[in-house]
């Protein structure tokens, strides 16, 4: 790529791996790429936290199930994906952290829900199933490999099934400047409502966006 900031060499999108990538931002600590193809915006890898930095981190929240406020935050997600469900569905809660807490709020409603989640909730086997729901919730933003994640989630969902995420969303580079979301150094993908539509696009999904960080996509029911 004639022209390229150093930043972009030799790099690929981790979503679409396209590279047709330009410098999107950059502060003290990181760089922040975007792809042409996508739009995704995203940390080289190189600048990742070790996963020991990573999940030193993540034992820092205090994400408790029985927080009404937090519970409060994740129903933006709990209370569109169950207007979706039928009743007694099936699903999984990706990334549900040391408290799952989405999932006991889903189960409390008439629903089964498996628990996955890279540190916490290592059991693989609940990657090998079908459901007819997924939730990942203040999760895309971690991925490492989102291409490869999400079109894993995408495959393990039934006809008809909806995967419901949560994520704030990329506006522009003046908004991503001032942005605390990229501080969070755990934080290495950033999506915009153009990922999203073309990530619908890539699945032939029905994407529906609920306020400004619920993202809903349907996949289409058995004809």
């Amino acid at each position: 790529m004639d022209g390229v900031t150093e930043p972009c060499r030799g790099q690929a999108c981790p979503l679409c791996g396209g590279t047709a990538l330009s410098l999107f931002h950059r502060d003290r600590r990181r760089d922040y790429l975007q792809c042409g193809d996508c739009r995704l915006v995203f940390v080289p890898p190189d600048q990742y936290l070790s996963a020991a930095r990573e999940r030193a981190e993540y034992d820092l929240h205090r994400n408790d199930p029985a927080d009404p406020g937090y519970r409060r935050f994740l129903s933006r997600l709990a209370q569109p994906l169950l207007q979706r469900l039928a009743p007694h569905s099936e699903g999984l809660d990706f990334g549900s952290g040391p408290g799952p807490a989405l999932a006991l709020m889903l189960s409390q409603a008439g629903h089964r829900v498996a628990l996955y989640d890279v540190f916490y909730c290592t059991d693989t086997a609940v990657l090998q199933r079908p459901y007819d729901f997924i939730t990942a919730t203040e999760v895309a933003e971690h991925l490492h490999h989102p291409g490869e994640e999400l079109d894993r989630l995408w495959s393990l969902l039934r006809p008809g099934g909806v995967l419901g995420l949560m994520t704030k969303l990329v506006i522009d580079a003046d908004a991503f400047a001032r942005w605390h979301y990229k501080n969070d150094l755990t934080h290495v993908c950033f999506f915009s409502r153009d990922t999203f539509a073309w990530l619908a696009q890539r699945w032939g999904a029905q994407l529906a966006f609920i306020g400004n960080d619920v993202i809903l996509l349907g996949k289409s029911p058995p004809a």
